[in-house]
């Protein structure tokens, strides 16, 4: 069956997606890797594995473990850095990807790294955007978030914001106490878009060898069991804020994703479903056209903040 170019097609940030499915940063790597198990172009887009200012080497192995829950990995923003990035996976991207959109993801150590990793890509081709990961720890400020620091998001977003005039989306983390006052702080300083969420903090024991299954100790839990935290999430941030929203967490069905739009997303990442089926993203698709097909939903946006809280 064939997907309408039109029923599916939503608007974020002035780009048309032609559908809301996106593949989330960490399980795309900078898209080449996928090229062969999946149809990128049937998608609406990709955001890229992290980017940092110098490379990383990332965390001991192992880096990740299956529970009965989900998975939990410790990758440790493992990249080449920038500089490799723009020279040899952006051009990749400009030459094979043209109807998804490329979001990269930008991380760093300090405030002035992530303005200065925005300003050494953002002439570049092969993408349309960002995504700031602000819930890496700040090691300036005693490891602190920067998405849990309200002065020091607002530097990370402004100087973001003065290297580009591509869309910048901050993906928050779900600790966070308020998590709308903070989408808030990040649309005020001049993101274009909030992503919700990224994984939960946690910990999965080897019992036989008492010790962590990951090599690092802890990690950033992901799967199904994320989905509720990040559908209210979603919630909350579309409540709070205007702007066009990344729904992630435990997205594996079309089910699953139009939660994430009734709640208030305009678009939906994938992540850990597709590592383990790189089918599944496509799936989505095609089942997201059946479904407004069968409810008689002309356009998929439509849907998106419909939900009706109960009074």
């Amino acid at each position: 069956m064939s997907v309408s170019p039109t029923v599916l097609a939503v608007t974020a940030c002035g780009l048309r997606f032609q559908n809301p499915v996106l593949l989330a940063a960490g399980t795309a790597a900078y898209g080449r890797e996928l090229n062969d198990v999946m149809q990128l172009e049937a998608l609406g887009g990709l955001v890229t594995k992290a980017v940092s200012l110098e490379p990383r080497h990332g965390n001991p192995a192992p880096r990740v473990a299956d529970f009965d829950g989900g998975m939990i990995n410790a990758i440790g923003l493992a990249n080449p850095g920038v500089d490799d990035v723009r020279a040899h996976d952006l051009p990749w991207l400009a030459q094979s990807v043209h109807r998804a959109h490329v979001l990269v993801n930008v991380v760093g150590r300090s405030v002035e790294e992530f303005g200065e990793v925005v300003a050494r890509l953002d002439d570049a081709a092969g993408f349309q955007g960002y995504e700031l990961n602000v819930s890496c720890p700040n090691t300036r400020a005693g490891g602190l978030e920067f998405g849990a620091d309200p002065v020091a998001l607002q530097d990370v977003v402004s100087r973001a914001r003065a290297a580009t005039r591509k869309p910048l989306f901050v993906k928050l983390s779900p600790t966070l106490p308020d998590i709308a006052a903070i989408a808030a702080c990040a649309v005020d300083a001049g993101a274009d878009g909030i992503t919700v969420i990224n994984t939960l903090p946690g910990l999965v024991i080897d019992v036989a060898a008492r010790r962590p299954a990951l090599g690092f100790g802890s990690g950033g839990v992901s799967g199904p069991g994320l989905r509720p935290v990040g559908v209210l999430a979603t919630w909350k941030v579309r409540c709070a804020v205007k702007v066009p929203i990344i729904g992630v967490g435990g997205v594996s069905t079309a089910e699953d994703a139009l939660q994430y739009l009734v709640a208030g997303a305009t678009l939906v990442a994938v992540g850990t479903a597709a590592l383990a089926n790189p089918r599944v993203p496509e799936r989505i698709v095609r089942d997201l056209d059946r479904w407004c097909r069968a409810n008689r939903v002309p356009h998929i946006a439509d849907i998106v903040g419909s939900l009706e809280w109960p009074a």
